[in-house]
């Protein structure tokens, strides 16, 4: 059975790093690429959810912010309690994982298209949902007297949400036929730009890891062992709003994933008290590269038998 090529690229760029070699992406072409895999999405989405009607999404939207809210409270509760961590610096690592990852949303698009599993075409707009409560319930934790305008704010113009949210009204406005011009880049050029993304994340994760070693082996720990309770989290939301194979295993990735791109910018400067490698080190050393090499494949496997269930 071939290998597929997305983890070797990630493989690569987990070895360069550890090799000492200099390779890297350029800084621009890692952010442009980023937006690429957002717009692609968002896109996708929009797409569909062109002749889906909306009064149908209020259930599964409602309930993806609530299991935004408890992947939070359930992370903070397990760092305090177990890792140890004082409250600001627990309540900041579980705003990054009650929060989501755009990088591992997209390995596991990448997974179901390749084994044939379609999923419903609002979990695009998820994405941007779950950044959301993660940040805003995670900063409120920490500080324990509510939230500023500059962070609400902050969380809702960041890129990666604005990238989501436009790809998904560009989608939704232009539909397939109109979209047909930009189809080679955003479609057959998905797999290509994503190979090149986790490269890049194949050599920053590797560069994580001495931040994990400095902060001991619970944090660690705690990068495996949450996502796969957050992805069980994730399963049981799917199967109670009947949701497809492909659908609950995708809602599951989304639960399981920390984010890395939305949360440290608000976390950052709603808690600069707190070191932002702390949260980055399990989230891109431990949690990233265990959910693209295992969890994603284990998240769809564990899809389809509660479905046969």
């Amino acid at each position: 059975m071939a290998i597929d090529p997305l983890l070797l690229f990630f493989a690569l760029g987990i070895a360069a790093r550890l090799l000492g070699s200099d390779l890297r992406l350029p800084p621009a072409l890692t952010e442009t690429i980023t937006l690429l895999l957002l717009l692609a999405i968002g896109l996708k989405g929009g797409m569909e959810l062109r002749a889906q009607p909306l009064t149908e999404l209020w259930a599964p939207l409602a309930a993806v912010v609530a299991l935004g809210i408890v992947t939070t409270l359930a992370s903070f509760r397990a760092l305090g309690s177990l890792v140890k961590l004082d409250r600001a610096e627990a309540a900041a690592v579980a705003a990054h994982y009650g929060s989501t990852s755009i990088g591992t949303f997209a390995v596991a698009v990448a997974l179901l298209s390749q084994r044939g599993l379609p999923h419903e075409p609002f979990l695009p707009l998820c994405v941007v949902l779950l950044e959301i409560p993660g940040i805003l319930v995670g900063i409120s934790l920490a500080r324990g007297n509510g939230l500023s305008w500059s962070v609400l704010h902050e969380t809702a113009t960041g890129k990666s949400l604005v990238a989501l949210l436009g790809g998904l009204a560009v989608g939704a406005a232009a539909g397939h036929e109109g979209l047909a011009s930009v189809t080679p880049l955003f479609v057959d050029g998905f797999r290509p730009a994503l190979s090149l993304f986790l490269l890049e994340m194949g050599i920053v994760c590797a560069a994580r890891l001495t931040t994990l070693r400095k902060n001991g082996v619970r944090l660690a720990l705690f990068g495996v062992a949450m996502p796969i309770v957050n992805a069980g989290f994730g399963l049981a939301a799917g199967v109670l709003l009947g949701l497809s194979v492909g659908g609950t295993a995708l809602l599951a990735t989304l639960a399981a994933s920390a984010s890395y791109i939305a949360a440290p910018a608000a976390v950052g400067q709603a808690l600069p008290q707190v070191n932002p490698a702390l949260a980055l080190g399990p989230a891109l050393g431990v949690t990233f590269p265990f959910n693209v090499l295992v969890g994603v494949p284990l998240y769809v496997t564990l899809a389809d038998l509660v479905h046969r269930i």
